[in-house]
C-alpha cells in the first residue's frame, strides 16, 4: 500500500519506490530505501511528517504516494 494510507503512529517497512529515476534517487537520498523502517508522525491534508533514519521529514501527498510499504 502507499505510505499515504498508513495511519499516524504506525511503523512500516519500505517495500518499493515508484516513479521516474530522478524521483527515486531524490527519495533514496532522504533515506527511503527498500527495507528501511519508516514511522508516520502525523498527517494533514494528505501531506505527511515521517521519521526515517533518525530524521523527521515532511512529504507531500504526491511524493508519499510513490513510497510503497
Amino acid at each position: 500500500m502507499p505510505l499515504t494510507m498508513a495511519t499516524a503512529g504506525s511503523q512500516n517497512t519500505v517495500k518499493k519506490i515508484t516513479g521516474k529515476d530522478e524521483v527515486r534517487r531524490f527519495l533514496e537520498s532522504l533515506g527511503f530505501v527498500e527495507g528501511e523502517r519508516v514511522t508516520v508522525v502525523s498527517e494533514m491534508g494528505g501531506n505527511l511528517i515521517v521519521n526515517i533514519k533518525e530524521a523527521r521529514i515532511a512529504l507531500s501527498k504526491n511524493m508519499a504516494g510513490r513510497i510503497l510499504v
